[in-house]
């Protein structure tokens, strides 16, 4: 059906209507929606990296321990005592390097 006003093809106001409450739709969902399911990400993947590094460092551990057991003819306790002494030396270096606490913190 025409109009009877004569004044030709009148602004579709409802596709209008619906076109701009799907923009305002989009950009809310990508300030809220979106940038969550960017950090569930990276805590998701962050947790596996963190999860397989302490892993991957326990299987390092032990193959260290039983490969300095088998290259040392003594008893197992000079390869704890060698993996201590790392260890130790690594976490004194470390505390070494620590920054001094300052006033009021």
């Amino acid at each position: 059906m025409s109009d009877s006003n004569g004044a030709g093809q009148e602004p579709d106001w409802a596709a209008e209507t619906v076109g701009r409450l799907e923009e305002l739709i989009d950009k809310v969902r990508t300030q809220t929606t979106d940038r969550v399911v960017m950090v569930a990400r990276a805590v998701v993947y962050g947790l596996l990296v963190a999860v397989l590094g302490l892993m991957a460092g326990i299987l390092l551990l032990i193959a260290s321990v039983r490969a300095l057991d088998a290259l040392i003819p003594q008893e197992v306790w000079l390869t704890y005592l060698i993996v201590g002494a790392i260890f130790t030396a690594a976490g004194l270096f470390v505390w070494s390097k620590r920054q001094p606490r300052t006033e009021g913190a």
